[in-house]
């Protein structure tokens, strides 16, 4: 077994590896780069050495200082995790002449499976099902058309050597097909270094079910059953299951078969995935295999009882598959849920920033959540936007859908937009509580998972009132404490007037809806009034924003946290944000061109798509934008004219910048 071994990744998969190498007596190497220089992983690590600027192109993705950092701190094997290098046969070849194991597939394997086109080839020889397009070499456009054309819409292109939901699009009609082709081949190239496509039937209400595999240098493959990833958003996966609902015991070992098939015909050697997309008669056909470990593989291990990585360091060591395939078994159900920092009513938009508040659920035998951020670390737009996976298991799926909602309900993010409350509404939508899956769930359960923004209740408002009323009292004591005179009553904030108590206005703002909350001071406990009803009301922090509540006698406990003039609070698993408004201050008119067009996040302008002084309609694109390796158009906000555009093709812009001067036509608006 190896005594050290590099991690060639970052975030949460590098803490995930360490902390198995930790558990097994391995010492670890952490790469960063500039961005990461106080990242989690690199605290987490026994060494850590910087490997250049924030870009990846820059850093994680440059093989010969990863390899030079193994060589010089004697790191005798590199885990490359997931993304990055992870499928990269050239960095893979490198490690080899450079007497580093690769933990991973062999060269030849990761040349087999690096295309999707040359991977669908060896399937069909070996005689697993393969899902009808072009999986050809000819690139030209017009010839990809007619492909297209002659397999029937809808169709998906797809990146050859891609993943992750990258450098993929689904195409309708005929008409759509040259723009949807250039967009996905400007992201692969972006991210994969590589413009190769592939056309493919887009199956109506498919789902998305992989298999997860393992093979020796000894000749041992097994397959640790599938996974369910059907719920999607652009192609990239919201939340997994393990096993997947519905799965007759005859179909899990047909589909096992094939991957195994699949993983025998190139010689496979470690951890790797088989992604099949099937019918919902129950049919199945091969789409691609991961040559990597998964970012979805706790919810493997949490079925199996099984350490993946450690399978992982095991093989990768020479050793023999720990079990064999009659030795495995599933236990319970489990689901995995992506935090991540993104805005699910902005088309999920990536968020960037800093962390103010960060506060899992506590971990326990149900509950499990890897991440490679803590409280106050940077959310930064040079990398995927990822906050943490939340992992929960029980005996039956009903049971883990339960601990689901309440490991959500008790997730606290501020700081970044997140997507916590979109996963909760999954969780608890009724189709994906009947198991009724396919890939275009969102979208065809949009009404539910989406909603009309409501109004707060009641009971957010007065808590929030009551909180900035019990922060006063503790800066005024902070105050007094610090003054010369700590026992002077002019330091207390007890209301008292000679003439009788003194009345407050808290006045706050949750979106477009201002409200005042009037409080009084009745001993230790406070009067509130809001819209006409009177209660009184309590309360105490026992942390820095954890309030204990006792509103009329029902007594709950929230959090509430401060961040400049916004206060969140958590209360009953929601997530409301209200802002504190100084009756004192007056806001100006605003300012900035009317019809003035922001970038949402830092990026790049890749493409300027309507012409200067061109009048378009509402919504028709003007420019793209990419960021966080992901396109984003910037569409026209109402009918106009494009007056100038503010940056160049290649440009990088800073988040808020103005992109487009833009002239509202006030007589179609």
């Amino acid at each position: 077994m190896f005594n050290k071994i590099l991690i060639a990744n970052r975030g949460e998969i590098a803490c995930r590896v360490i902390k198995t190498a930790r558990r097994m007596g391995i010492r670890t190497v952490a790469v960063y780069s500039e961005a990461d220089a106080g990242a989690r992983h690199v605290r987490l690590a026994d060494e850590a050495v910087c490997i250049g600027a924030p870009p990846p192109k820059e850093s994680y993705l440059v093989a010969d200082k990863i390899i030079a950092a193994a060589l010089a701190t004697g790191a005798q094997a590199v885990h490359p995790g997931y993304g990055f290098l992870s499928e990269n046969e050239d960095f893979a070849r490198a490690c080899e002449k450079s007497g580093i194991v690769f933990i991973g597939p062999p060269v030849y394997a990761l040349r087999a499976m690096g295309s999707k086109s040359e991977a669908k080839k060896l399937m069909e020889k070996a005689g697993v099902p393969l899902t009808p397009g072009y999986h050809g070499d000819n690139q030209d456009p017009d010839f990809l058309r007619q492909q297209a054309d002659g397999i029937g819409y809808p169709v998906l292109i797809k990146a050859a050597a891609g993943g992750g939901g990258k450098g993929m699009r689904a195409v309708d009609r005929s008409a759509d097909f040259p723009d949807a082709l250039a967009s996905c081949k400007r992201e692969a190239a972006s991210s994969f270094g590589d413009q190769h496509v592939l056309i493919e039937k887009y199956l109506q209400r498919p789902r998305h079910i992989e298999i997860q595999v393992f093979g020796d240098s000894h000749g041992n493959c097994v397959y640790l059953f599938e996974r369910d990833c059907s719920v999607q958003r652009r192609h990239q996966k919201v939340l997994e299951e393990a096993p997947a609902p519905d799965m007759p015991a005859a179909r899990r070992a047909a589909m096992g078969k094939a991957a195994v098939d699949a993983a025998r015909a190139v010689g496979y050697v470690g951890a790797g995935t088989v992604e099949f997309i099937v019918n919902q008669d129950g049919t199945f056909y091969f789409m691609e295999m991961n040559t990597r470990l998964q970012v979805e593989h706790p919810v493997t291990e949490m079925i199996t009882g099984l350490d993946l990585v450690e399978w992982q360091l095991k093989v990768a060591a020479g050793e023999t598959l720990p079990l064999r395939q009659e030795q495995l078994a599933i236990r319970g159900h489990a689901l995995e849920a992506r935090i991540y920092a993104e805005d699910p009513d902005k088309g999920f938009l990536p968020s960037v920033g800093r962390l103010i508040h960060l506060a899992p659920p506590a971990e326990t035998l149900h509950v499990r959540v890897d991440t490679g951020v803590e409280q106050d670390d940077e959310i930064s737009p040079h990398y995927d936007p990822m906050i943490a996976k939340l992992i929960v298991w029980d005996e039956t799926r009903e049971r883990a859908l339960a601990r689901m909602l309440q490991a959500l309900a008790d997730y606290r993010v501020v700081g970044v937009s997140n997507n916590i409350g979109f996963l909760s509404r999954v969780v608890a939508c009724p189709a994906f509580a009947r198991a009724e899956l396919d890939t275009g769930l969102i979208e065809r359960e949009r009404a539910f998972l989406f909603p009309e923004a409501a109004e707060p209740p009641a009971e957010a408002w007065l808590v929030a009132a009551l909180a900035e009323l019990i922060r006063d009292q503790q800066y005024a004591a902070a105050d007094a404490t610090a003054s010369c005179d700590p026992h002077s009553p002019w330091h207390q904030r007890d209301g008292w007037r000679v003439n009788g108590n003194a009345r407050r206005e808290i006045r706050l703002r949750c979106g477009e809806t201002e409200k005042v909350v009037n409080a009084g001071y009745a001993g230790d406990r406070f009067a509130l009034e809001f819209e006409g009803c009177s209660t009184t009301a309590a309360g105490r922090f026992t942390g820095s924003s954890e309030l204990r509540v006792d509103l009329g006698g029902r007594r709950i406990n929230v959090t509430v946290v401060s961040a400049n003039e916004r206060r969140h609070v958590f209360i009953d698993g929601v997530c409301f944000i209200f802002a504190a408004i100084d009756p004192l201050f007056h806001a100006g008119s605003g300012g900035g061109a009317e019809g003035g067009l922001t970038a949402p996040m830092p990026g790049k302008v890749i493409a300027l798509i309507a012409a200067v002084g061109a009048r378009v309609e509402k919504g028709a694109p003007l420019l793209i934008l990419e960021a966080m390796k992901m396109e984003h158009t910037i569409a026209a906000p109402a009918s106009g004219v494009v007056k100038a555009f503010c940056f160049n093709v290649g440009e990088q812009v800073s988040d808020g910048a103005e992109l487009v001067e833009f002239e509202v036509d006030t007589k179609s608006s």
